[in-house]
C-alpha cells in the first residue's frame, strides 16, 4: 500500500500504483460523525446523522477492532470502512507517495531535510520525517480551513490561555486524521519501530498542570465540532521544567523542549504584532531593569500550530507567540565594546517568552509573568482585531463576529487592551466602547485560592502601561458610583467589588477587573461556580447575577481513551459500537451490560493488559519493578497542600504499621504511585516529596512488607506519562480539602478509564457521583460546608490524642524511622499537622479515609462486582467529554456556530 500526500492542482490517487481518478466521488466519512453542511443542523453542535441501532447480538460479533476506530476500519476489518482513497480526497492529496519510494514524502523529508543518507538516520531524524509527512498531508485541509472561515465570515471564538499542556503531537493527529492503519503500514514499510519514533517527540513545554491540559482539550473540541476557533498563547523556549530526584528532594532541570526543530510549527514572520512599552530595560548588576518613561518595542512573532479535529475535516489553529524587538543590537554601543549593554533590549525580549512561569517568590520574576501576560494579550487582540477588519466594516458588529474567553485571570489585561483598542485607534466614545468590550469577553474562573487570584501593583502599571492604568481608573470611578447609588452607604461592598485593593501597595484585582469587564463569568464545576458566586466574590455576584454561570469541565476521549488505552477502547467498541468516540454519551449503553459476565471479563482483560504494559515500561525506563498483580492505587497531581498528597502517605504509614504490627493481616498487596511537580519555591510542598521518597525507600527496605506494599513517586509527571498510568490505574485518588479544587479533569480521565474512585465531596467529582451513583465511589471526609463550619474550632490535638492509628503514625515519623540519617528533617510537616493548626484538615478527614479504603479493599477481593463498578463508572463518564463542555460554551456564552469544511 502507498498513502498519498499533498499536492496542489492534482485530482487523481494512486493505490496500489493504479491511478483513482476522484472527479464527482462523495468520501464516506464515519457515520456516527458527519460534518458536511447537508448533514449538520445549523442550530445545534450535534450532528443530525444516525445509524441503526445493533441489537445485543450483533454489537457482540462485530469483527474486534485492533487499536481503536481508524484500524477497526482499516481495509481487512469488513465493509464498514474509512477507505485510503476517500481520505487521501479529502485531504486534497496529490501523486506523492507518503513513503515507500526514493520520492516520496517521507524519503524526501529524511534526506533533504538532514542531507544524509537514510541508513545513516538516527531515530529523532526519522521521527521528523515521518511528522512533516504527516503535517504535509494536513497541511491543503488546514489552509482551507482558513480560507473556508475567511469566505464565510462566521462568529469566531478566540481563546487566550497562558498555558496549552498539548503533550506530543504526532500519534494524536494520526488518530484524529483516522491514519493510524495507513501509517503503521507505511512505517512496516520503513522497516520502522513506531512506537520508538513516538518516543522521540518531546511533550511541549507549553503548560504545567490542569489549566493547560483543559486548554488542550477545549481546543480539540472546538476542532471536532466545527468550530470556527482559534487559540492564543505563548511560544516558551523552556517549559516550567524537568523534574529529577536526588536523594529523594525534587531536583529541577531546564525543560529545553525546543532544542530540535519543531515540525509542527508554521512561523509567520510577516503577521507580526508590535507592543508598545512605556519603559525600556538596560543592564545593572548583572540583572535587567527597567527605565521608566523611556517607550520601547516588543515584537510578537506568530507560531502556528495545527488543531486536528476528529475525522480530519476541521482544522483549527493554536497561535503562540515568541517575542523579539524590531533591531537585533546598537551597533554603534556594540563597536564601542559594551557587548551586553549592546544585545541588552534583545535578551529582554527574548527572556520574556523563553520560560514558563518564572519564579514568583521574586519581584523580578513576579515582573516578568506581568509583562508576559500583557504581550499575549496585546499582540492576541491585535492580531483578532486585524482579522476583524479585513472582513468587517462596521466596529458595532463586533461582538456578532468576535468571542474571546479568558483562561483565568491571566489574561484579564484583555478588558483595558481592548477598550484602548476601541478608544484610541477606533476612536469610539466611552460607552460604546464598553459596551463592545463586555460583549465580547468572557471569563472562565478557575481558582478559589486568594493567592491565585492575581493582583498586579498600580505602580507597573504606572510605569509600563500608564494609558491602561488610566482606563483601569475610570473603570473603576464609574463601576464604584453605581454600587454607591444602588447601595448608598455600604461602603464594605464598595471596597469589595472594587478594582482597586487599598493598602500599603496598591494593587489592581485581576480577578475583578475580568468579571466588571465581561458579559459571561463561569466556574468549572457545580461545587466551584457556586462557591465563587456565595463566597469568593459574592458582591460582585450579587451586582451582577445574570452574569454568573456553571460549564463543568472534560476531557478529550479521543486522545485520554481511544488513544491511550487501546484494550479498553477495543472492549467498550466490541460491546455498544464505536460512535461513543465522537459521542461520548454513548458509554451509557454499557450500563445494562455491568452484569455481563463477558464484559466484566473483557474489562478485567482490558485493564491487566495495561497494568502489564506500564510495568514493563516502568522496568525498561527506571528499572524500577512493580507487580502488576497489586491494585494499582494513583493520585497525580501538582503538589500541593490542598491537595493533600501528604494525606495519602499518611495512609500508607497508617497500612504500614498495620503490617508490621501483624504480619499476617490479610491486606490485598498495593503499589502507591504518586507523581506530580512542586513550585520551585514552594519548599513544604518539596517536603511532601521528600517525605514520600522517603517513605517509599524504607518501605522497600523492611522484609516484612515486601512485596505487600510499594510506593513510587514518578518523576517528571507529563501528558504522556499520564497516557501510560491512567490507563492501568485500579484507583484514583481525588482527595483534596472540600470547597478546595475547582474542578479536576485527572478525576475524568481516571473514571473514563474504569479506574475506581476513592474521594472527597470536592469539584467535578460531586457530578461524577452523580452520573455513575455514590455506591460505585468510595466517598470520605468533610463536605466544603462542613470544613468551613469546623474552621474556628477544629483542633488536629483532639485527633493524635484520640485515634490510635494517627497517633501511631505521627510518632512514627517523629521517631525518625523514615529519616534515620536526616533527623528532624520532617518536622515541619508535624508542625504544620499539630501545632499550625493543620489548615487543610489533614487529620480530621484521616480516619474516614482509612474507612473508604478497607471498603475499597474489600471490593476489591471480588473482581467480578469491581468490574462491574468499573463499567457503570466508564458507563457514567459520557458528561465529561470536552465535546460537551465546549457545546455548552458555544451556545450559552458564545454564541457562536458550526462553520464546518466542505
Amino acid at each position: 500500500m502507498k498513502i498519498l500526500v499533498c499536492n496542489s492542482g492534482s485530482s487523481s490517487l494512486f493505490t496500489e500504483n493504479k491511478p483513482v481518478h476522484t472527479q464527482g466521488t462523495t468520501a464516506h466519512f464515519p457515520s456516527n460523525k458527519q460534518t458536511n453542511e447537508d448533514d449538520m443542523d445549523s442550530t445545534t453542535l450535534t450532528p443530525t446523522t444516525q445509524r441503526p441501532e445493533l441489537s445485543h447480538k450483533a454489537k457482540r460479533s462485530r469483527a474486534k477492532a485492533p487499536r481503536g476506530l481508524a484500524e477497526a476500519r482499516s481495509p481487512e476489518n469488513g465493509s464498514n470502512q474509512i477507505k485510503e482513497t476517500e481520505l487521501l480526497e479529502q485531504y486534497g492529496c496529490g501523486p506523492i507517495q507518503f513513503a515507500g519510494s526514493g520520492n516520496a514524502s517521507y524519503e524526501r523529508h529524511l534526506i533533504f531535510d538532514n542531507v544524509i543518507l537514510p541508513g545513516a538516520a538516527e531515530p529523532r531524524e526519522h521521527f521528523e520525517a515521518l511528522a512533516r509527512s504527516v503535517r504535509d498531508l494536513l497541511s491543503q485541509r488546514w489552509v482551507r480551513t482558513e480560507a473556508h472561515y475567511t469566505r464565510k465570515n462566521p462568529k469566531r471564538v478566540y481563546y487566550l490561555s497562558m498555558e496549552y499542556l498539548v503533550g506530543r503531537s504526532l500519534a494524536n493527529n494520526i488518530t484524529n486524521l483516522l491514519l493510524d492503519p495507513f501509517v503503521r503500514q507505511a512505517t512496516k514499510q520503513e522497516n520502522l519501530d513506531l512506537v520508538k519514533l513516538l518516543e522521540q517527540e518531546p511533550d511541549a513545554g507549553l503548560g504545567n498542570g490542569g489549566l493547560g491540559r483543559l486548554a488542550a482539550c477545549f481546543l480539540d473540541s472546538m476542532a471536532t465540532l466545527a468550530l470556527p476557533a482559534m487559540g492564543y498563547g505563548l511560544r516558551y523556549e523552556y517549559g516550567i521544567f524537568n523534574q529529577t530526584i536526588k536523594d529523594g528532594w525534587q531536583q529541577e532541570q531546564p525543560d529545553n523542549w525546543l532544542r530540535h526543530p519543531d515540525p509542527w510549527e508554521v512561523a509567520r514572520p510577516r503577521e507580526k504584532i508590535e507592543v508598545p512599552l512605556n519603559c525600556s530595560f538596560e543592564v545593572r548588576g548583572g540583572s535587567l531593569h527597567p527605565i521608566p518613561g523611556r517607550p520601547s518595542k516588543l515584537i510578537g512573532v506568530p507560531y502556528d500550530r495545527p488543531v486536528v479535529g476528529f475525522g480530519g475535516k476541521t482544522i483549527n489553529t493554536l497561535r503562540l507567540w515568541a517575542a523579539t524587538t524590531p533591531d537585533s543590537f546598537d551597533f554603534k554601543v556594540f563597536s564601542h565594546g559594551e557587548f551586553v549593554s549592546a544585545v541588552a533590549e534583545t535578551l529582554t525580549a527574548e527572556s520574556l517568552t523563553r520560560v514558563l512561569y518564572p519564579d514568583d517568590s521574586t519581584s523580578f520574576g513576579q515582573g516578568l509573568r506581568f509583562i508576559q501576560e500583557y504581550f499575549l494579550v496585546a499582540c492576541s487582540l491585535g492580531d483578532l482585531v486585524r482579522r476583524f477588519r479585513q472582513t468587517n466594516d462596521d466596529w458595532n458588529q463586533l461582538p456578532e463576529k468576535v468571542a474571546i474567553q479568558l483562561n483565568d485571570t491571566h489574561p484579564s489585561m484583555a478588558v483595558p487592551e481592548l477598550m484602548r483598542i476601541l478608544l484610541d485607534e477606533a476612536h469610539l466614545g466611552w460607552d460604546q466602547a464598553w459596551e463592545l468590550t463586555r460583549k465580547v469577553l468572557a471569563y472562565t474562573n478557575h481558582t478559589l485560592l486568594p493567592e491565585a487570584l492575581e493582583r498586579w501593583p498600580v505602580e507597573w502599571f504606572q510605569e509600563v502601561l500608564p494609558r491602561h492604568l488610566e482606563i483601569i481608573f475610570e473603570i473603576n470611578r464609574r463601576l464604584l458610583d453605581d454600587v454607591r447609588l444602588r447601595y448608598p452607604g455600604d461602603e464594605t461592598r464598595v471596597a469589595n467589588v472594587s478594582l482597586i485593593e487599598e493598602g500599603p501597595v496598591r494593587r489592581i484585582r485581576m480577578a475583578n477587573l475580568a468579571i466588571v469587564g465581561s458579559h459571561s463569568t463561569n466556574g468549572v464545576a457545580a461545587i466551584h461556580s457556586g462557591l465563587l458566586r456565595t463566597v469568593t466574590v459574592k458582591n460582585l455576584a450579587e451586582l451582577f447575577p445574570e452574569r454568573f454561570n456553571n460549564k463543568t469541565n472534560g476531557v478529550t476521549p479521543r486522545r485520554w481513551l481511544l488513544l491511550a488505552n487501546p484494550p479498553l477502547a477495543r472492549a467498550i467498541t466490541d460491546a455498544i459500537g464505536d460512535r461513543w468516540i465522537a459521542d461520548l454519551n454513548e458509554l451509557r449503553r454499557l450500563k445494562p451490560l455491568a452484569a455481563d459476565a463477558s464484559i466484566q471479563e473483557s474489562f478485567l482483560r482490558a485493564a491487566r493488559d495495561a497494568k502489564v504494559k506500564f510495568a514493563d515500561w516502568l522496568k525498561q525506563v527506571s528499572g524500577q519493578v512493580v507487580n502488576p498483580d497489586t491494585i494499582f492505587d494513583c493520585q497525580v497531581k501538582r503538589i500541593h497542600e490542598y491537595k493533600r498528597q501528604l494525606l495519602n502517605a499518611l495512609r500508607v504509614v497508617v497500612l504500614y504499621n498495620r503490617l508490621r504490627a501483624n504480619p499476617k493481616l490479610d491486606l490485598p498487596p498495593r503499589t502507591f504511585f504518586f507523581a506530580g511537580k512542586a513550585a520551585p519555591a514552594y519548599h513544604f510542598a518539596k517536603l511532601i516529596i521528600k517525605f514520600i521518597n522517603n517513605l517509599a525507600a524504607v518501605i522497600d527496605a523492611d522484609p516484612a512488607v515486601r512485596g505487600r506494599l510499594k510506593v513510587v513517586f514518578l518523576p517528571d509527571y507529563c501528558v504522556s506519562l499520564a497516557e501510560r498510568l491512567i490507563p492501568a490505574s485500579d484507583v484514583s485518588n481525588q482527595i483534596s480539602t472540600a470547597g478546595y479544587e475547582a474542578s479536576g479533569t485527572s478525576n475524568m480521565k481516571f473514571m473514563m478509564n474504569g479506574a475506581l474512585t476513592i474521594g472527597t465531596r470536592d469539584g467535578a467529582t460531586i457530578e461524577m457521583v452523580q452520573e455513575a451513583g455514590e455506591e460505585n465511589f468510595f466517598l470520605f471526609g468533610l463536605t466544603a460546608e462542613e470544613v468551613v463550619n469546623t474552621r474556628d474550632w477544629y483542633n488536629p490535638l483532639w485527633h493524635y490524642q484520640n485515634e490510635s492509628e494517627t497517633r501511631l503514625a505521627l510518632d512514627l515519623i517523629w521517631s525518625n524511622h523514615f529519616s534515620p540519617k536526616e533527623p528532624g528533617i520532617f518536622s515541619p510537616i508535624l508542625d504544620a499537622l499539630l501545632a499550625h493548626g493543620d489548615y487543610y484538615m489533614h487529620l480530621a478527614d484521616l480516619k474516614s479515609y482509612l474507612e473508604a479504603d478497607q471498603r475499597l479493599m474489600d471490593l476489591y477481593r471480588e473482581p467480578k462486582a469491581w468490574a462491574s463498578k468499573a463499567i457503570l463508572n466508564v458507563a457514567g463518564s459520557g458528561k465529561f467529554s470536552s465535546d460537551r463542555t465546549i457545546a455548552q460554551y458555544a451556545s450559552e456564552i458564545w454564541n457562536a456556530q458550526p462553520c464546518p469544511v466542505s
